[in-house]
């Protein structure tokens, strides 16, 4: 089974271990989560249902917030989150993090 993990226990959010289909994995100490999306190694699963505009938590602190409604399972990531650090977060590329809302003057 593959598995992820919970850095706090005020996060509600976990890291995936391993590349994983929709399909019920471990979060460690916590007992299994049936993912409801395809979550690439090293990102976030929503482990509760997160509002929208409501916050994120991860390493026990507010990382950023909601641009919609998170259900538990659902991957968390630049489509459905922002950073409250960057202002530009909601302008990168969903699978490679290049800005969008720039151009590459020197390409």
């Amino acid at each position: 089974m593959k598995k992820a993990f919970q850095i706090s226990s005020a996060d509600n959010v976990a890291t995936l271990l391993a590349d994983a289909d929709a399909e019920t994995i471990e979060v460690i100490g916590r007992g299994s989560l049936a993912l409801r999306e395809k979550i690439p190694l090293g990102h976030k699963v929503a482990l509760a249902a997160i509002p929208a505009n409501g916050a994120v938590m991860k390493f026990g602190v507010r990382i950023g917030h909601a641009t919609r409604a998170i259900a538990p399972g659902d991957w968390v990531h630049l489509h459905n989150c922002a950073s409250d650090y960057d202002e530009r977060s909601n302008t990168l590329d969903n699978e490679t993090g290049a800005p969008t809302d720039t151009t590459d003057a020197y390409a």
